[in-house]
């Protein structure tokens, strides 16, 4: 791209857990990644909003190594590509969009990044891209741009912005001053003095962000010019080096520089915006019945109203209750009230704090070859369902506590078992010793799915010891 060229560079942020939309959204599978609404995960709308040629260049996505291979899976699945960009550990969102910033400045100093996050909801893309475009000039001559939403209501778990001088000739406007999510009767009154929800969607020219975080963070500025720098290339994945990168204190963008810079600026837009933060703010965003009801999968209700009803599996049925969210996984049950959906958050940090393994994982837990779900568990023994992609290959490893039996049940499996390859069908299986070196490929064109039994003293996921992996890990 040219200096000054006029094509933005959209950088998704995708490192979020989505504590508060558990138990559909955990630590293996975050909430960015799930379908919420119907169609594709935010994830993949996000990309798909920033994928107009005429406007935008080819994106970069920072998010965390533990989720990289859903981030390549999902952005395959709608056909697009991107510089995925790792970060090795969290570090807020004021390192990443360093991070950013450099890596932008690759291309060019006074290149036009625009930060998003991953979990948005906008229904109107086109006007999207025209509020962008619209923010460009204002980028360039040095604001640091954001987009502020015209109120549809006094929201609570949304942080606001009050304009001040507009900036001549942009339709937009400096910012007055940034305020913390209100109460409701202050949410009120920011609405009529013309306050604007604070979208946390920036858009800047790549050297002004670095120069403000020179003035107000060097340390991070530091750390993530040095992660970046220092950084190593993985198969398709861009890795920051750790060592670097732990030195950035951890902090917002917000707090870090938007709260302290003189070229704050912001760009009202009045599309519908949700950062889905809540199953409240999910019921929200979701379609909804006669009776204001968001019913999805196997449920049933009656005289139900204004809930959410969500079931992936077991048949869920509500009776007589209004205001109610109510979300069934097959190895977890959320209740709660639609106002106090956000405690659940809280809810998560105790579970974690007792070491509950639902609070994190999910039965299915995915994996660059596809993916396992545990069907039966014991003190001796584990059955799994695994499902292999056409030429997915799990590592070459061995166990030290447990043997396992395979059996295929769709497909065919390419079994290695120590120096014997043997090739199975449909009802076929194979014994994997304890202390075998196997490894199982599908060298087929449709997905392989087996059942695993695993026997043995142990059968955590720590007993593999991989001594080869196609993918890196």
């Amino acid at each position: 791209m040219s200096e000054g060229g006029s094509q933005i560079l959209p950088v998704i942020m995708c490192g979020g857990s989505g504590t508060r939309l558990w138990p559909a959204s955990r630590d293996s599978m975050p909430k960015q990644f799930i379908d919420l609404l119907g169609g594709s995960s935010t994830f993949q709308t996000a990309v798909q909003r920033v994928t107009a040629p005429q406007v935008f260049l080819r994106p970069a996505v920072i998010s965390s190594n533990d989720v990289r291979f859903i981030v390549a899976e999902q952005l395959a699945q709608i056909g697009a590509e991107a510089d995925i960009i790792l970060e090795p550990i969290q570090r807020d969102s004021a390192a990443a969009i360093a991070v950013a910033a450099c890596h932008a400045a690759h291309h060019s100093p006074e290149t036009i990044v625009l930060v998003i996050a991953a979990d948005h909801v906008i229904d109107d893309p086109a006007a999207f891209a025209t509020a962008c475009q619209a923010a460009v000039e204002p980028a360039r001559q040095g604001h640091i741009m954001t987009l502020g939403v015209v109120p549809q209501y006094p929201a609570t778990s949304y942080g606001y912005i009050m304009p001040g001088r507009a900036i001549k000739g942009t339709g937009a406007f400096r910012v007055e001053r940034f305020v913390e999510k209100p109460n409701a009767e202050t949410a009120q009154d920011y609405i009529s003095q013309g306050f604007l929800w604070n979208s946390g969607n920036f858009l800047f020219r790549a050297d002004v962000m670095i120069e403000e975080l020179e003035k107000f963070q060097p340390a991070i500025l530091a750390a993530a010019r040095d992660a970046l720098e220092r950084a190593a290339t993985d198969l398709d994945f861009i890795r920051l080096n750790e060592e670097a990168f732990k030195d950035a204190p951890k902090t917002s963008i917000d707090f870090a520089v938007m709260e302290k810079t003189e070229r704050a600026g912001v760009l009202p837009v009045s599309f519908s915006w949700s950062d889905i933060g809540s199953w409240g703010a999910l019921w929200d965003a979701s379609p909804r019945d006669e009776a204001g009801n968001s019913l999805r999968g196997n449920v049933e209700v009656i005289e139900a109203r204004n809930s959410l009803v969500h079931s992936d599996d077991i048949l869920t049925t509500v009776v007589g209750l209004e205001d109610v969210v109510v979300v069934a996984k097959p190895d977890a049950v959320l209740v709660t009230s639609r106002s106090r959906s956000e405690l659940v958050k809280d809810l998560v940090v105790s579970m974690r704090a007792r070491q509950r393994p639902e609070a994190t994982e999910h039965l299915r837990m995915y994996r660059p070859w596809g993916w396992y779900q545990r069907i039966d568990q014991g003190s001796r023994f584990q059955v799994k369902r695994i499902m292999v992609k056409p030429g997915g290959r799990l590592s070459l490893q061995k166990h030290y506590h447990r043997a396992e039996h395979w059996v295929v049940v769709r497909g065919t499996a390419e079994v290695t078992v120590n120096q014997d390859v043997v090739v199975l069908h449909e009802n076929e299986s194979v014994y994997i010793p304890i202390g075998s070196i196997h490894r199982l490929t599908n060298p087929g064109r449709i997905p392989l799915e087996l059942i695993e039994v695993q026997v043995g003293s142990y059968t955590g996921e720590d007993d593999i010891v991989r001594v080869e992996d196609i993918y890196g890990r």
